[in-house]
């Protein structure tokens, strides 16, 4: 059985394990924190004597503090709890919601500690972990004099902004990326940086108010209670707030009988009925932990999706190429720049020579879709001069790293001021899957034309997952104009069947792609031959451990 489901009475609770497994596994990172500011958890050992000492110690999971993305990293990989975007099938739309899972319990119990041990047992890459205390309501003048002197329950309900926490978890599930609000305890307020996650395999939702809202509850695929003895919880509490905010011991206790203890008891606890799972003891129970990744392991393989390369290639055999397909036309002087730079006994300058030649002629042509307006302006003479200008507001490029940056100079040679953002897609060696690993883009990106670039297109997947990452952006879809040196038919298809407003433009197309996904007879590894580094054996066309193109 892989998790104990709530009975009508509620929740069964898991047994805690023996005694000889008391010392509770602690992982690195965020702490419970209800009154004031987030800090990293760390064990009760000075506290609390340890009880049993027959089991020697987990390795230990840390946290690098406010990276970005933020991870968990151990000694055999890396999790990525910044999210990822979601699979899209050959179609360009999702095929399901990443499975969410709510943590709920009293104040300094272990949730983001329980949520970090289930993170690192999942063994999967992608996870969100999103936590309650980013969306405390922003206080007037006078709540924060309250909360200045410990007189401001911020164990109330009403001290969350469920509206927000909602609208955030619905786009999660859904894949789209969400700007999270970072919430300053100092000043209890909110920053004015916000923290851009995606959606992942798998949310983790924790917050003592987790389970205080209907519509929210809706959302949450598994539910947690983490139940843990309310004498550990102070002393958690104390040790926090005294160590590591400076406050005196009379004040935490004060705030604790005054707010923390009654909200406990009258809003936290009675929500343990609608938990599917309650945890004894918190992060001490291995037990628990293992039943709920199991559970989580099931429902995961139930949702897998595969990025199915032979679908691509075989949904739009003998199709007409799409009216949103524009190829430069071949004449003389292009079809003997790509003689050039597809001869495999081209030098590296040579290479590089004439491929920027292409890139320039490439760009010039793909500005030509760009829309204009009649504009009157006088020349030198006094006379008038009916023109265009551009009718848009802004161009930016986004380059596909690591060949699309190479088509970024040339971009920036013809359009003054030109914004530039960057994405690195990779292959997932074991699943073929492509994944988003690094993202930087210029803000307010939705108002612009989008110029994507890749040097080589052949399946067109991570192709299509980039247009997707601009679309969760709110980037619309006719605003994104995909260039690419060569591309294959296969991958010209697989974008324009997505995204049909999408505009392709290119210098070539190439009829085939090969077994191995290679655009036949194609150009090599682009982005080997330009940078000098070594070539894959097979003369793949994708980038060494990169992007199925």
């Amino acid at each position: 059985m892989a998790a104990l489901p709530a009975s009508a009475e509620g929740p069964r609770p898991v047994p805690p394990p023996p005694a000889a497994g008391d010392e509770p596994d602690r992982l690195e990172g965020k702490s419970e924190d209800r009154s004031g500011g987030s800090s990293n958890a760390e064990s009760l050992d000075r506290l609390l004597p340890p009880v049993g000492a027959g089991r020697s110690p987990r390795k230990r999971t840390t946290s690098q503090c406010k990276s970005e993305p933020p991870l968990l990293r151990t000694s055999k990989r890396t999790i990525y709890t910044a999210g990822r975007p979601p699979w899209y099938n050959e179609h360009g739309t999702q095929s399901k919601e990443a499975f969410a899972i709510g943590l709920g319990g009293g104040s300094a119990s272990g949730k983001t500690t329980v949520a970090r041990m289930i993170i690192e047992a999942l063994d999967v890459p992608w996870v969100v972990l999103l936590s309650m205390d980013s969306f405390y309501k922003v206080l007037t003048r006078q709540q924060q004099e309250q909360a200045a002197h410990n007189n401001f329950n911020f164990d109330h309900p009403d001290a969350f902004d469920f509206d927000l926490i909602i609208s955030t978890l619905k786009k999660l599930k859904q894949g789209k990326s969400v700007k999270v609000p970072i919430y300053d305890f100092t000043t209890h307020s909110r920053k004015k940086d916000w923290k851009t996650l995606y959606g992942a395999n798998v949310i983790i939702f924790e917050g003592i108010m987790a389970f205080a809202d209907k519509t929210l509850l809706e959302l949450l695929d598994m539910k947690i209670f983490v139940d843990t003895d309310s004498d550990i919880r102070l002393v958690r509490r104390l040790r926090r707030d005294i160590s590591e905010r400076g406050r005196d011991i009379e004040g935490v206790i004060k705030q604790y009988n005054k707010f923390v203890k009654p909200a406990f008891d009258q809003y936290i606890q009675p929500t343990m009925r609608v938990a599917d799972i309650v945890v004894p003891r918190g992060s001490g129970n291995t037990v628990a932990i293992d039943l709920i990744v199991q559970h989580v392991h099931s429902q995961l393989e139930e949702r897998k999706l595969r990025w199915d390369l032979a679908a691509l290639a075989s949904a739009h055999q003998c199709h007409p190429l799409p009216r949103t397909l524009s190829v430069l036309k071949s004449t003389p002087q292009v079809r003997g720049m790509h003689t050039i730079i597809r001869d495999r006994e081209t030098s590296r300058d040579e290479f590089i020579f004439y491929s920027k030649r292409l890139m320039r002629l490439l760009i010039e042509h793909a500005l030509s879709f760009l829309p204009f307006q009649d504009c009157v302006v006088q020349t030198p003479q006094g006379q008038d001069y009916s023109g265009k200008c551009y009718a848009g507001k802004q161009i930016t490029g986004v380059s596909i790293l690591r060949a699309g940056e190479t088509m970024e100079p040339a971009l920036r040679a013809v359009c003054k001021d030109v914004r530039i953002g960057t994405i690195l897609i990779q292959t997932n060696q074991l699943t073929g899957e492509p994944e988003l690993h690094y993202l930087r883009l210029p803000k307010d990106i939705s108002d612009d034309h989008v110029i994507l670039m890749d040097c080589t297109v052949s399946t067109g997947a991570a192709a299509m997952m980039a247009v997707r990452v601009l679309l969760d952006h709110d980037v619309p879809e006719d605003k994104i104009f995909l260039l690419s040196l060569l591309m294959a038919e296969m991958g010209v298809h697989s974008v324009a069947y997505a995204f049909p407003r999408v505009r392709i433009i290119t210098t070539a197309v190439d009829k085939r792609v090969n077994d191995l996904f290679r655009i036949i007879p194609g150009i090599g590894n682009f982005g080997d031959r330009y940078f000098g580094t070594d070539a894959v054996p097979d003369g793949s066309d994708e980038e060494e451990g990169g992007s199925v193109g």
